[in-house]
């Protein structure tokens, strides 16, 4: 009978624990004074609440502040739980809704849904699963076919958190620190392809206008920026004006070398605009064409490697969900192309951004195998079509939506704005560390080469390394300079496919610093141009098969101005092994040196040719000498008359390396011309 009695007194225990308690002054005689300022607080939160729409971030407040007066009420733990939901905390829903169930299970004809949510939210897959299935509507009505394909889609959604949880992507994920976070919501991170520079969205008390949006009463967004040194970041400085101006600024997309800048801003239903950096000042952005913006919501881009070409979203008429990402080239005619089915989906696409390899894009959506809310996903186009997405995975993908991340030419280091406990605001950046695949188990190091019942012979064997994936792209960068002075110079660097003979693109060095930085996707012999009125161009060749793995060149290139005496190397120039028959791949070349000849008719100009000391020095001679000729022969047949050019091949005899090492042979070969006469 005790025992009995025992669960009696427990159960109603239980009973009197979960017992809604209103607002009114039968439950609260002892507090008259902090019953009216509760009932104050929820009269003000209600009156955001129930706005059209409904103003959650500033109802809150007020709610958790009457909740901390009576945490006991049904009504308002459910709207609580609600203005979460809509919130940057929406895992923090969850105890809300669970303690409104339990105080009045039939306290909202949602609450299932919202308890499958918050549950969704805090990667409780399975117990929200069940949540969802206890919210499918029991009757035909009017909304019931909307309702039931949503509770669908979250179950889903859930399915697929499951599997991907049980497989996390190996990665680390490190607050990016104090110097770019604040305590305001920062998010929208860019970044140079060296991670050399970030730009980013924030929403601080020192935006330009200095005012907050009358919607969400936060600041207006504002556009900052960055610098990696050797300390790490610099502190975040706001870029002011004229790219940030009173309303919302936000940055969507940024060139490989940092040197131009895709901006939203709240014009004609949300546009992009772009803004150029001139030496250390950031200019006005300027509209772009109506190929790209419309009277619909155009919200994120980014720009082709080459800069020729800009994938963007847009909610416009005509796409195959809420949201798609289509592609269009800058300066040209045509018309924006949607990227089909295979990319975009019946839901929301967002946040898109190419790899400096120009074959690899990041994006997010609702649809795929998204784990709930957006999700990161990554396709790669070749063989003429894009690759099936594939997640990135847990931990990088939650449940909430996961949006605008980019990543390094390296691969090793993605960013992206989330909502994590260590954070220093409402929302912070993060870098994720990338870590590869796996190290297998090796249950021996040794390898038994001889075996006897004595004594085995044994030789230690290494385990193999495990090679972390980098991206197929090399970085070229550094400074272009007067070689006399030493002074910057705001240079035009061409990129040239050889093979093709084909100019792929140009950029310009930085007109204060000098600095320049091109993305090489792997698979092109390349050669590049630095060219600045008033001087000699200056080529380099950088020949990359399909492959090859990430690395990162620093060139620094001088230019020279055109005087008598002056030599410069002709890079792009190639011969056959052993012979003295260009080649194809000279084209490009050969043709930026007529086209000197034409432009400067008083030019005489000498062609030289220069092997290593391998071989014999009198065959080596003679080869080179060969070779020199060859190239005027071109030139002549080009229509440059033959009396402005002489050729001459000195062999081994002026090396501007050591040939002892591999490096410095491959310098010595080489065609160059010098100036005679201009």
């Amino acid at each position: 009978m005790s025992r009995f009695l025992l669960l009696a007194l427990l159960l109603l225990a239980q009973v009197a624990a979960a017992q809604n308690v209103e607002f009114d002054k039968d439950n609260f005689r002892s507090d008259k004074d902090g019953l009216k300022e509760a009932q104050r607080e929820v009269k003000t939160g209600d009156e955001w609440y129930d706005m059209d729409p409904p103003r959650y971030e500033q109802a809150l407040p007020h709610y958790l502040a009457a909740q901390k007066f009576n945490p006991s009420n049904a009504r308002l733990n459910l709207r609580i739980g609600d203005c979460y939901l809509h919130s940057g905390y929406k895992p923090r829903a969850l105890p809300y809704l669970q303690k409104a169930y339990q105080l009045n299970a039939d306290i909202d004809p949602r609450i299932h849904y919202l308890l499958g949510q918050g549950l969704h939210l805090n990667a409780k897959w399975t117990e929200a699963i069940a949540e969802y299935k206890a919210a499918q509507p029991a009757t035909a009505g009017k909304n019931t076919a909307q309702l039931t394909a949503a509770i669908t889609k979250k179950i889903k959604e859930c399915e697929n958190g499951l599997k991907l949880e049980k497989k996390p992507s190996r990665v680390f994920i490190d607050n990016i620190g104090a110097a770019i976070n604040s305590p305001y919501a920062d998010y929208g991170a860019v970044i140079s392809a060296d991670e050399s520079v970030i730009l980013f969205t924030s929403r601080r008390d020192n935006s330009t206008g200095k005012e907050r949006d009358p919607e969400t009463g936060g600041f207006f967004e504002d556009i900052y920026q960055s610098t990696r040194t050797a300390s790490g970041w610099s502190a975040a400085r706001n870029l002011g004006k004229p790219v940030n101006n009173e309303g919302h600024d936000a940055t969507v997309g940024l060139a490989p070398d940092g040197q131009r800048m895709l901006v939203y801003v709240e014009d004609n239903g949300g546009d992009l605009q772009e803004a150029e950096l001139r030496g250390a000042v950031w200019k006005k952005p300027e509209k772009m064409g109506a190929r790209i913006n419309s009277k619909y919501h155009e919200s994120s881009a980014a720009y082709t490697p080459d800069g020729r070409s800009l994938y963007f979203v847009s909610d416009k008429q005509g796409g195959l969900g809420s949201r798609d990402i289509y592609k269009v080239e800058i300066e040209g005619r045509g018309p924006a192309v949607n990227l089909g089915p295979t990319i975009n989906t019946p839901y929301g696409e967002e946040g898109v951004f190419l790899h400096p390899d120009g074959k690899t894009m990041y994006f997010s959506s609702e649809g795929h195998n998204s784990m709930g809310g957006y999700d990161i996903f990554k396709s790669v186009f070749e063989n003429g079509k894009w690759s099936e997405p594939e997640n990135l995975g847990w931990p990088i993908n939650t449940p909430d939506d996961d949006v605008f991340f980019v990543i390094s030419a390296s691969g090793r280091h993605g960013y992206y704005s989330s909502f994590r406990d260590d954070g220093l605001g409402s929302k912070d950046i993060y870098q994720i560390t990338f870590l590869g695949a796996e190290k297998p188990p090796v249950l021996s190091q040794e390898d038994q080469l001889l075996a006897s019942r004595a004594q085995p012979v044994k030789e230690a064997s290494l385990a193999p390394p495990v090679p972390i994936a980098t991206a197929q792209v090399t970085i070229l960068k550094g400074v272009v300079t007067d070689e006399a002075s030493k002074q910057p110079l705001e240079a035009t660097i061409d990129v040239v496919d050889n093979s093709r003979n084909e100019l792929i693109a140009s950029f310009r060095a930085n007109a204060q610093s000098g600095r320049y930085l091109v993305s090489l996707p792997s698979g092109v012999n390349y050669g590049i141009v630095a060219r600045q009125e008033g001087y000699l161009f200056h080529s380099e060749n950088f020949d990359l098969p399909a492959g090859a793995a990430y690395s990162e060149v620093v060139k620094d290139i001088a230019l020279k101005k055109l005087d008598v005496g002056v030599k410069v190397v002709l890079n792009n120039i190639f011969f056959d092994f052993d012979k003295a028959s260009l080649r194809k791949e000279s084209t490009a070349e050969l043709e930026r040196l007529q086209k000197l000849m034409v432009e400067t008719p008083a030019l005489r100009l000498e062609i030289s040719g220069h092997t290593d000391n391998v071989g014999k020095a009198e065959y080596n001679k003679d080869l080179s000498q060969r070779r020199a000729k060859a190239v005027v022969d071109y030139l002549v047949s080009k229509g440059i008359d033959k009396g402005r050019l002489t050729f001459a091949g000195y062999g081994d005899t002026q090396p501007v390396a050591t040939n002892n090492t591999k490096g410095g042979r491959q310098l010595n070969r080489r065609t160059e011309f010098k100036v005679l006469g201009k």
